[in-house]
């Protein structure tokens, strides 16, 4: 196994990627610069008193900031259709080696590791089983072990997962190289449960491959990943570009869409610039075990407030820490066959952006405190900080926009606002085709990078991988569209994660649904504060001046919309109508792939209609099999137990809450003492009915 200094004794033999890196950024900051000095001036000349007050001067410096962020965006794609018009960086990993070398390395013992957290037990296990297969047929199958790191909480998830992974094992010939782990104590949330795997088996395994419970990855793939970093001891970190795949609902079905087509360009080049200083996004990655558990420890924050305790989101920080360190961190976009799923609807994904959020602004006590961390690695804190906190800018830009419309519609006009220059009036000017220029200048630089993908689509040839010219041009309208609506819902909702992550507070706003459709009662309760609001903005627009109340409609309109918007989105009816008419086409649905179409209706793991917790006491094997893992150490009384038992012997575990399911489902004796006595019962008792539900052939253990 490669030593912990190992990357300081074998000679760096790309070191050009330095310099190249070092020149590209100077460029985008140079372009990203001028292109905003020149919005800034443009606005300025927008102003009625052109940055004469307070007032204005802020706007003119949110606007800069909110123009620089759109252009890094702008040049990030334009950078990416160069670099995918020349067939790619010679820069990049794919580039380094050919063929003929990359086959001929051998392969070292990789871990894929799948820590997971009360998910879909089916859904999670379809995508183990098709990664496996998939790596199977690549004939490399001996080289890697699998681990499936449980910190899930419901006795009814970790026992269907346990028993999901006994039939894995028998069904794929994996005993012994496929494990289960259930983690009593959910410790420092996902990064606590790969430190944990570290702890234990971390020393037998040169690299891991994290995956997330809703990864696929390719046979071919991995083994490539494994070999790059064979070649390449410098490198701590591979990350993947992965793919959206397997949307039913229509929000999926936008995102999938845009993720596809948009997605390869801005990956291109984002990796063209970052190079070997890439972040890394947490899952569909490989990673160097041995420097990793060296140097990316993840300690407790030591601030105030947001900025103590664990560390939400790892992955940046963990990137960060691997460059500390002197190893190199790469992105690479053409490593294909990686995917990973969409949420279904929007209250879904700003569900899991309300965790982002709060994880990303922890990042600006270490963007400021963080010692030693390169400074390409707190640029990209800051691209994550600012993915957040743009929007929370945007709003207040929209409150002083509209303050000033109103200061010229109802107040006075200040002619003398510089005191130092009283002898000389300001006077208020008003040029709309220069507001004009200045919207279409800002619309040309969000949307052109996406005709832009097309045209690389078209250029490439793949307009038949999204349903043809039409179908596909069409497509980008309805996504543009959607897209256009689904902004000013994102906006108003990541300013209140913001401000919840900065006062360390949690605000309620109506529910969250974590299921594939949105209910209409539960939407409007969501958007009922982002509707209210927008009507009151845009009535007050429409009583101080039209032309301002046409201006307030582009971000106004959604967020009145913003309920049957999501309603909408969440069906899935509607995600089909668009599949069957040829829209929202992407190659993964237009080519039978076997490692993206197993995962797309996972066969049931339990096809009965019992709970996990009911076939666990019923079912002779997988009782014997939960006994064995059961834990030895007594957290409960064994009275306390007994009388949970008897219960759920006489009422049915329904009568029992999570905290006493999960202590029976962890004690041995209990789990024993059930089953003997469900096999005793009446056939019209309980138990006896669900013994006949299940269909057990043989009676008794």
């Amino acid at each position: 196994m490669s030593g912990a200094g190992e990357a300081e004794s074998v000679p760096d033999l790309t070191g050009r990627w330095k310099a190249v890196a070092v020149m590209r950024r100077t460029v985008l900051t140079l372009l990203v610069v001028g292109q905003t000095l020149a919005g800034v001036y443009g606005m300025l000349s927008v102003l009625p008193y052109h940055g004469g007050d307070l007032l204005e001067q802020s706007i003119l410096l949110l606007f800069a900031l909110l123009f620089a962020w759109i252009s890094v965006g702008f040049w990030t794609a334009m950078l990416g259709f160069y670099m995918r018009r020349r067939g790619g960086d010679p820069q990049s990993l794919a580039r380094r080696h050919d063929a003929a070398t990359l086959a001929a390395t051998p392969l070292a013992r990789t871990a894929l590791v799948l820590p997971i957290y009360n998910e879909p037990v089916d859904r999670t296990l379809a995508g183990l089983r098709a990664t496996v297969e998939s790596l199977r047929a690549s004939g490399q199958l001996d080289h890697f072990d699998f681990y499936i790191l449980s910190d899930s909480r419901d006795a009814d998830v970790w026992l269907a997962e346990r028993a999901g992974w006994y039939a894995l094992c028998r069904e794929l010939g994996l005993e012994g190289r496929l494990f289960y782990r259930h983690r009593p104590v959910n410790l420092n949330f996902k990064s606590g449960n790969v430190a944990d795997f570290l702890r234990r088996w971390g020393a037998d395994y040169r690299y891991m491959v994290v995956l997330d419970a809703d990864s696929v990855m390719g046979g071919d793939t991995l083994v490539r990943m494994v070999r790059h970093m064979e070649l390449a001891p410098r490198i701590g970190i591979l990350q993947s570009s992965p793919s959206l795949i397997n949307a039913r609902s229509a929000f999926a079905r936008f995102q999938q869409f845009a993720n596809r087509i948009y997605g390869p360009l801005f990956s291109t080049g984002l990796a063209a610039l970052q190079l070997g200083e890439a972040a890394y996004w947490g899952h569909n990655a490989i990673i160097r075990t041995e420097p990793f558990m060296a140097h990316c420890g993840l300690r407790r924050l030591s601030g105030f407030g947001l900025f103590k305790g664990s560390i939400m989101s790892h992955d940046f920080v963990e990137a960060a820490y691997m460059g500390r360190a002197g190893y190199q961190v790469w992105m690479e976009p053409e490593l294909h066959e990686s995917y990973e799923e969409s949420p279904p609807t929007l209250v879904d994904e700003l569900t899991r952006d309300r965790r982002w959020t709060k994880g990303n602004m922890q990042h600006i006590w270490l963007l400021f405190f963080g010692r030693r961390i390169r400074f390409a690695h707190r640029m990209a804190f800051i691209n994550g900080i600012l993915s957040y906190l743009a929007s929370p800018v945007w709003f207040v830009f929209l409150v002083l926009t509209s303050i000033e419309a109103t200061r010229l519609t109802l107040w006075p006009i200040d002619y003398f606002p510089d005191p130092q220059n009283s002898m000389f009036p300001v006077w208020p000017e008003w040029h709309p085709h220069w507001a004009v220029a200045m919207i279409l200048s800002t619309f040309f630089l969000l949307f052109f990078p996406k005709f832009l993908a097309v045209a690389d689509v078209l250029l490439s040839g793949g307009r038949r991988q999204f349903g043809g010219f039409w179908k596909l041009l069409l497509s980008v309208f309805l996504e543009l569209f959607v897209s256009m609506l689904l902004a000013p819902i994102r906006m108003l909702a990541h300013s209140r994660y913001v401000l919840e992550a900065l006062f360390n507070v949690s605000l309620h706003w109506g529910g969250q649904n974590r299921t594939d459709e949105t209910g209409w009662l539960q939407a409007l309760i969501s958007q009922a504060p982002g509707t209210l609001l927008a009507a009151g903005w845009a009535a007050l627009a429409l009583w101080l001046d039209p032309m301002f109340f046409y201006w307030s409609l582009p971000v106004a309109l959604p967020l009145i919309l913003a309920a049957p918007t999501s309603v909408l989105l969440s069906r899935v009816a509607i995600g089909r109508w668009l599949r069957e008419r040829g829209l929202l086409l992407t190659p993964e649905e237009q080519r039978l792939i076997p490692l993206v179409s197993t995962v797309a209706e996972p066969a049931p793991l339990n096809p009965t209609p019992l709970s996990a917790f009911e076939v666990a006491v019923i079912d002779p094997r997988l009782n014997r099999l939960h006994r064995a893992q059961a834990r030895h150490r007594r957290t409960v009384e064994p009275d306390t137990l007994r009388q949970w038992a008897q219960r759920c012997l006489e009422q049915g575990p329904a009568t029992l809450n999570r905290f006493q399911l999960n202590a029976l489902a962890r004690d041995a004796d209990s789990l024993a003492w059930l089953h003997r006595q469900a096999w005793r019962a009446t056939p019209d008792g309980y138990w006896g009915r669900r013994i006949g539900q299940l269909g057990v052939a043989v009676r008794g253990a």
